[in-house]
């Protein structure tokens, strides 16, 4: 109560009411100082209080004191009556009253407040209040003050409500959370291991590496349950189908590497930029070591896995990885947990090779797919002294290792590539299709990185060691391991080697060359041989020719001296990027066919040319309207006279130039002609289209030979 003679506090300083009058009070302190002020300006000060007076007891909360268990209501109002004594000296509001007297060991005038607090802490104790201290009627009468009854309730019996759905989670990594949700809304969803990777390179761009803890798993996923919506959360989609689970099959116990090697093809969760500019998933093609569970290979291809795509995926086996010169020493095999010095004086094409193992497998499991039953695939094999086995039909379990793997790879792998399609339609991204920004080859430099970085490297819970049962080693520690007892032995393979593991065709050495797809080639190697018979009557005297589905610029054929000559294609110094037999049907389909055959290639050269320089970067760097544009620019080939020695310009060559478009890439502004530079050739010799003329210098022997 303010009363003349009371003290109060305010702005900081203690205060004596000298006076009251009406609504104005009159402060004064001891060194004579004083202020008049009103009221309500008084209590309404943030500073003003009381000094020395009692707390007001708190009004219970009834409504949640009732939720509380009988045994947790009776202890706190047990506790209420020993709480108001030692504040008061009296157990009970109406204390005095009816000629009740006041214990003297909690008289306010003759003890402190602490000496109160023991005297009330021997009293519990003796009436049995199990661990009761001075402490703790302290703590409880701390608790009364603040929140009234509801302060005496044990908390351990029922929690506090209203506590926050990220509990005690550190606000940083909340807000890590959030921001790594919003960046994958409308994107493909993931697992929340990949979210987790986002969040903690959120928490290092933002506040530095290490300075911010991670929280563990299990804290980790509860967080995402509570931020993330129920449509955009990730994790493994529900398993719908009713059919009974099957029995695993057990994994046969392997000993050496490369004893079995399971090989399989699936396509990608990945959109990539194909070589025609449009987008589509590539196949992945794995071979996977059964003891160490390396991946020796692994191939991508823009459409359907050929036969010479797995006859070379075992050359890639059998020879070490070359180290790309961007990445880090730290990926470099002598870095590795291995015996390099020993195995370099075994094998010199270590030196510069990447940490991944090298082994020549001695059994494949394959399933029943052409291209792994073809006879391509089969003579390689044995070629390399490999047997092949094929798994049983229906049973995905006998390939059991290769099939996880690939579940792991778009897990660890995919899931953090831009364009990354999902698991399944349902979990794909809106936004996928413009996502998409890499070309195959770029995937592959990709995918072999993480390989020697991350696979390689990552411990898998199925390679233990009999010396350490409980630790799980990493496929190069596991290879590390094996090789010292079944040692390392190299399979030294030529460019030769690599040649008579390409796919087989049989065609006749013509005046032109040899005739193959609409693409002739040509070599003065074949002129002995040109109109003549092959010495093998089996294949009606046809010549052996090997050729590279997916690099159709050269090819190779078996001459009567028993090796594999090399034949270019005519036109390849005009086509600078390799191009497969897909995308030569691509541009055969969009350029009409004419009568003169000759022309026909050259008009398909150069389209072939233009699409590889407008697919050759990034997609989405050039909109569609600049590619309308190049259309119009270039034109359509008409049939013109012949002129000696050189081949037959196109419209676009003999139109009037075109307003400069500063939208153009810079290779179509610069001349691809070799005899423009200066001290290179003669402009004006036979056989060339003039720089001036608008061409690319392609050289017509057939003209040239007219000619003379």
């Amino acid at each position: 109560m303010v009363e003349v003679g009371a003290h109060v506090a305010y702005r900081g300083q203690t205060w004596q009411v000298a006076a009251l009058q009406g609504q104005q009070v009159y402060l004064l302190q001891e060194t004579g100082a004083e202020v008049n002020l009103l009221l309500g300006r008084l209590f309404a000060d943030p500073s003003f209080e009381m000094v020395g007076a009692q707390t007001p007891d708190v009004v219970p909360q009834w409504g949640l004191f009732e939720t509380v268990p009988v045994a947790a209501q009776q202890r706190a109002l047990a506790w209420l009556p020993h709480i108001r004594e030692v504040e008061t000296g009296w157990p009970h509001p109406e204390g005095g009253r009816d000629g009740q007297t006041m214990r003297p060991e909690y008289d306010p005038e003759r003890w402190t407040l602490a000496q109160r607090d023991a005297a009330k802490a021997q009293e519990l104790a003796a009436l049995g209040f199990a661990r009761v201290t001075r402490t703790t009627v302290e703590r409880m009468r701390y608790a009364y003050r603040k929140q009234g009854l509801w302060g005496l309730v044990d908390k351990r019996v029922v929690p506090t409500r209203g506590r926050h759905p990220t509990g005690y989670a550190d606000e940083r990594v909340v807000a890590a959370v959030l921001e790594a949700l919003r960046r994958q809304r409308g994107r493909s969803k993931g697992t929340v291991k990949g979210l987790q990777v986002l969040v903690g390179q959120i928490l290092e761009d933002t506040h530095g590496r290490g300075a911010v803890e991670m929280p563990s798993r299990s804290t980790f996923y509860r967080l995402v349950s509570v931020l993330a919506d129920p449509a955009d959360r990730p994790g493994r989609p529900a398993r719908t189908s009713t059919a009974p689970a099957r029995a695993p099959s057990a994994s046969p116990v392997v000993l050496r590497p490369g004893e079995q090697v399971q090989i399989d093809t699936t396509r990608l969760d990945i959109m990539a930029v194909l070589e025609d500019g449009s987008l589509g998933r590539p196949e992945l093609t794995i071979a996977v070591d059964l003891a160490t569970r390396s991946v020796l290979a692994a191939v991508l291809r823009p459409h359907s896995t050929k036969a010479v795509d797995a006859a070379l995926l075992l050359a890639e086996m059998a020879v070490p990885h070359p180290a790309r010169p961007t990445w880090p020493s730290a990926l470099h095999l002598s870095r590795a947990e291995v015996p390099y010095e020993r195995m370099l004086s075994l094998d010199e094409r270590l030196e510069g090779a990447a940490a991944r193992p090298v082994i020549v497998p001695e059994t494949i499991v394959v399933d029943r797919g052409k291209i792994y039953l073809s006879q391509g695939f089969v003579a390689a094999c044995e070629t390399l002294g490999v047997s092949v086995q094929s798994a049983p039909p229906r049973r995905p379990q006998a390939k059991a290792v290769v099939e996880r793997t690939f579940g792991s790879i778009n897990d660890l792998f995919c899931q953090h590539v831009a364009g990354h399609t999902g698991s399944s339609p349902q979990r794909r991204g809106s936004a996928t299709a413009a996502e998409a920004r890499w070309t195959i080859p770029q995937l592959q430099d990709f995918l072999d990185e993480w390989i020697t970085c991350g696979w390689q490297n990552r411990p898998h819970d199925g390679l233990r060691h009999p010396v350490l049962p409980k630790t799980a080693l990493t496929p190069n520690q596991m290879w590390a391991a094996l090789i010292t007892i079944s040692g390392y032995v190299p399979v030294p393979l030529s460019g030769a080697d690599y040649l008579e593991l390409l796919p087989v065709r049989w065609t006749p050495i013509t005046e032109r060359g040899i005739r193959l797809d609409y693409r002739t080639y040509n070599h003065p190697v074949l002129d002995p041989h040109r109109s003549q018979r092959s010495p093998v009557k089996a294949r009606d005297g046809k010549w052996e020719v090997h050729h590279n589905p997916h690099d159709a610029r050269q090819i190779w054929v078996r001459l009567t001296d028993g090796h594999l000559h090399e034949i270019p294609w005519i036109h390849r110094g005009h086509v600078h990027q390799p191009f497969n037999d897909q995308l030569w049907r691509h541009i055969q389909a969009e350029v009409e066919q004419r009568g003169d055959r000759e022309q026909h290639e050259a008009d398909l050269a150069d389209a072939l040319d233009q699409l590889l320089r407008r697919t050759c970067g990034p997609a989405g760097t050039e909109n569609e309207a600049n590619h309308r544009k190049r259309r119009r620019a270039r034109g359509t080939a008409v049939r013109l006279p012949d002129l000696p020695g050189q081949r037959r310009p196109l419209e676009a060559e003999t139109a009037p130039a075109p307003a400069p478009d500063w939208n153009e890439s810079l290779d179509d502004l610069i001349s691809t002609d070799p005899a423009a530079e200066p001290g290179t050739g003669d402009p004006e010799g036979p056989g060339t289209l003039p720089a001036e003329a608008g061409g690319y210098g392609l050289w017509d022997a057939e003209a040239e030979a007219e000619q003379w």
